[in-house]
């Protein structure tokens, strides 16, 4: 298993007793496989400080202030690519009979998506695969640190990792095309409400079309035999 990428799935992860138990441990576990370069891994030290140290109902309210409540910071991959659109429906559908095929059994409730679960593939990859796939949705990692940095939230330096991890980087325009994108205010309810009022996505049989985007592409492309993963 690459630990790296578990680190960085928890790190996404909402906070939890048990994570600010072994969250002291990360810096020990980035070091010794050096796959995130070393100043990637000390600007990660503020967000393990703030977990360890910090209060849990303080650091969950802040987690869900951001992910959960805004929209532009999704945590969903194809939120930021498809949003609520029907090519949403197929592109999951895709990257869950990857995760399958490749041994990957989704336990918990989450959809195939969810960058943290992505994480956790990729840590049963091989290297070079893990970071091939890791760079399709770079430019979606950058541009969330991009928004995170705005905000000032250290939530930021993981989404700086996962970019210097990657083995494709973003272009400097596409960034662009996706910051320039709608970002409320997540105190302003409002604002969230219209952000949120779009037609369901749609998943199944009955979805249209087949999804184009890079990141899908690349992943129908993974076909090397699973390692025996598991979540």
């Amino acid at each position: 298993m690459l630990r790296s990428f578990k680190v960085l799935s928890l790190l996404l992860s909402y906070p939890t007793e048990e994570l600010k138990e072994a969250v002291r441990d990360f810096p020990g576990l980035l070091a010794a496989e050096a796959i995130v370069p070393a100043r990637e891994q000390r600007a990660l030290a503020p967000l393990i400080e703030e977990i360890a140290d910090g209060d849990l109902l303080d650091a969950q309210e802040r987690y869900v202030l951001l992910f959960d409540r805004t929209r532009s910071l999704s945590l969903h991959l194809f939120e930021h690519v498809h949003g609520e659109s029907r090519d949403r429906g197929q592109a999951m559908i895709d990257l869950k009979s990857l995760y399958e095929a490749e041994g990957l059994v989704i336990a918990a409730s989450e959809l195939p998506d969810y960058l943290p679960l992505f994480l956790e593939f990729l840590s049963t990859r091989s290297l070079p695969q893990a970071c091939d796939l890791l760079g399709q949705p770079a430019h979606i990692l950058a541009a969330l640190a991009e928004r995170l940095d705005r905000r000032g939230s250290a939530y930021a330096a993981v989404f700086r990792a996962l970019v210097a991890v990657a083995a494709h980087k973003p272009g400097a325009e596409e960034v662009a095309t996706l910051v320039a994108s709608p970002d409320p205010d997540p105190q302003d309810l409002a604002a969230l409400d219209a952000t949120w009022e779009d037609e369901p996505v749609t998943f199944g049989p009955g979805a249209a079309g087949g999804c184009r985007d890079g990141l899908v592409a690349r992943l129908r492309a993974a076909k090397r035999p699973a390692s025996g993963a598991n979540a």
